[in-house]
């Protein structure tokens, strides 16, 4: 299906591994040109070379720039970044980072850190580049939530709250672009074979003394993710489908919404 995306400018904040690169590569696919952003240098590089130089891909233009948006300093240096590079059409707020602490565990400066980057990224960001968005009448803004945005696990408190709070913002900034061709939504992923999960899960592993195909068993059938129905980690791809459609033009009827693809991990009606 054509997205209807050339000519477009997407922004991808995290996106040299998981599934902001998975959202990256297929807005590349669908003739987007694409900004990465990433804390390293070398990294950007490598992930622009690789999208770049992938076969098959079109060949709008991709670039990148290394800032650490935990940093009001780094998410300045992003948009001046975005800006010498012209008007940005679609803005995918996805950087964050999780871990698992219990509540009575995490310290204040646990809350602040995973606050000022899994949150102001995106608040910053979309504040700066909502403005020209409501200029041009056209525009994305999509915050990557999470099954935890519905379902907290007091385990990550922490990372819980600040997926919530996306959704939040989400909509309060939908409610500025009634009668626009702008539309702000957010995805609420399912547990997903990230870079970060896959490390995780084998750090897990050898602590307990057993295998990551065993951790994956366990977390399905005894764990949280018994849940799910479709009872496996979802492919950063398959979140990057969910998100390059809610970017298209053919998706300009959901706004202000929080559409889960969370493999059904969410025992809710609505």
């Amino acid at each position: 299906m054509d997205l209807n995306l050339r000519g477009k400018r997407a922004m991808v904040s995290g996106s040299t591994l998981g599934i902001g690169r998975s959202i990256a590569k297929i807005l590349h696919t669908e003739g987007a040109d694409v900004i990465i952003n990433g804390r390293h240098q070398d990294s950007v590089e490598k992930t622009v070379h690789e999208i770049q130089n992938a076969k098959g891909l079109s060949p709008a233009k991709i670039s990148g720039c290394a800032a650490d948006l935990s940093r009001a300093q780094g998410v300045t240096k992003l948009v001046n970044f975005c800006q010498k590079e012209g008007p940005i059409d679609i803005l995918i707020n996805n950087v964050g980072i999780f871990n698992i602490k219990e509540f009575l565990e995490i310290e204040d400066d646990d809350w602040q850190e995973i606050f000022e980057l899994n949150v102001m990224s995106g608040v910053r960001l979309s504040r700066a580049f909502l403005p020209s968005m409501l200029n041009n009448n056209w525009g994305r803004i999509i915050f990557i939530g999470s099954d935890q945005s519905s379902k907290p696990n007091p385990s990550m408190s922490h990372y819980a709250m600040t997926k919530t709070a996306l959704v939040s913002i989400s909509r309060s900034l939908a409610e500025l672009t009634k009668n626009t061709g702008i539309t702000v939504n957010t995805v609420q992923v399912a547990p997903t074979w990230t870079d970060g999960v896959k490390t995780f899960i084998e750090q897990m592993a050898n602590q307990e003394k057993t295998t990551v195909e065993a951790m994956t068993r366990e977390y399905f059938s005894e764990g949280e993710g018994q849940t799910s129905l479709i009872q496996r980690w979802a492919d950063p791809s398959e979140i990057g489908n969910v998100v390059a459609f809610l970017c298209s033009p053919l998706a300009s009827a959901i706004n202000g919404s929080a559409p889960r693809a969370d493999g059904g991990m969410v025992r809710s009606l609505f």
